[in-house]
């Protein structure tokens, strides 16, 4: 008799493979279950995965600008994944706007799902990979204000590190020959204008007409930086958001239009006021294993230049907060807070905290659509709910 291998000992018949498109597939049921197209940006080469509706890979595609363009003509695409990068916002838009859903992942999170050497391809099939990932939030789509928003605030940006550069070029020019010139920029620009201005003065002769030219520069861009604030306060009129922003201890014009370029005035999209603190990187880092729980210094990932400005308006507030102590004067809970804080940890610390609560403040205003100070509805209603009726 004859003895029969098992079905697993038989050698497996491989299946036909369409160039392009995977395994067992035709071109046409390709196409038909390519719901989910990851792409990895660049200035001018696209990388696409494109992924059936079991998230299988079934092709991969390497398209110029113009072959991108046109590539979702022909396709019946319903979901486009896309890391949040350079020119992300402007294709998210683009192809919101052919009705196709879009997902823009954040950067960091996608690298640890890129396996091996990183290239374009592995990268867009780390994005397949990361966007079947519940735990990771998906980027807001902004929209084109906000980006025109927060190009003003990078200009001013630039701008206002090359004037400090330039202060700081004169300084040391000044201190070369003896010359010794007070704090602060507008006090020292004030006092090398007049050194320049004074033929007796230390400077030589060979270089005065060119510290001269860095002078006018400064005064260049400081009244370029003074016409775009006052662009900015214009806009800041017509925003609900940025007037009740504005409301808010240590919040001023840059951090309020700031905060609604990179919010859109809404939070609706964020868990908490905590997961709000957190964007900015404003709560602590955590060290914990088992029953040991350490919080260290303060996270500072996630955005920035709205960190800095929020910690810059939380050390204002501080120091006036302490100076109106001093002179006992009254103060409301905020700052009283701030103060009894400071006085018992260190100042930067202080300033730090105060940061993270005015983050958490700025929330709420935008979560209720309130003033700071007015009675907050959720507390409205919770004390309705909760009160007795009174006896006639």
């Amino acid at each position: 008799m004859e003895w029969t291998p098992p079905t697993f000992w038989r050698p497996i018949r491989h299946l036909p493979v369409v160039m392009g498109v995977g395994i067992g597939l035709q071109p046409e049921e390709s196409a038909m279950n390519a719901t989910t197209v990851a792409v990895d940006l660049a200035k001018s080469i696209f990388q696409l995965a494109v992924a059936d509706d079991q998230w299988r890979l079934t092709e991969s595609h390497r398209l110029t600008r113009k072959q991108f363009e046109a590539w979702f003509a022909n396709r019946n695409v319903s979901l486009v994944i896309m890391e949040a990068c350079g020119s992300a916002h402007h294709w998210a838009r683009w192809l919101t706007s052919l009705g196709i859903e879009v997902r823009l992942l954040p950067a960091a999170y996608v690298r640890a799902y890129v396996r091996r050497n990183k290239t374009d391809a592995a990268d867009a099939r780390a994005l397949l990979e990361a966007a079947r990932a519940s735990d990771i939030e998906p980027v807001r789509v902004k929209s084109v204000e906000q980006q025109a928003l927060q190009g003003l605030h990078r200009i001013r940006a630039l701008w206002m590190a090359t004037r400090t550069a330039r202060i700081n070029a004169l300084r040391g020019f000044c201190r070369e020959f003896g010359l010794v010139i007070p704090v602060g920029a507008r006090t020292g620009i004030e006092a090398i204008s007049r050194v320049l201005a004074d033929p007796a003065s230390a400077v030589p002769t060979l270089i005065r007409e060119s510290m001269k030219l860095l002078v006018e520069e400064i005064r260049l861009l400081e009244a370029r930086i003074a016409r775009l604030e006052k662009e900015l306060s214009s806009l800041a009129r017509h925003s609900d958001a940025c007037t009740r922003l504005l409301t808010i201890p240590g919040i001023g014009l840059i951090t309020a239009t700031a905060m609604v370029a990179a919010t859109g005035g809404s939070v609706a999209h964020f868990k908490d006021a905590r997961h709000f603190a957190s964007w900015f990187g404003l709560t602590p880092k955590e060290f914990s294993s088992g029953s040991t729980r350490t919080l260290g210094h303060i996270s500072k990932r996630g955005d920035r230049y709205l960190r800095m400005l929020l910690t810059h308006g939380a050390r204002a507030c501080l120091r006036a907060a302490a100076l109106a102590a001093k002179a006992d004067r009254a103060l409301d809970p905020l700052r009283q807070w701030a103060v009894t804080l400071s006085a018992r940890t260190h100042h930067n610390k202080a300033a730090c905290a105060l940061a993270n609560k005015l983050a958490r403040i700025c929330y709420g205003v935008l979560r209720d659509a309130t003033r700071y100070g007015d009675p907050q509805p959720r507390l409205a209603r919770k004390i309705e709910r909760t009160s007795w009726p009174v006896a006639a």
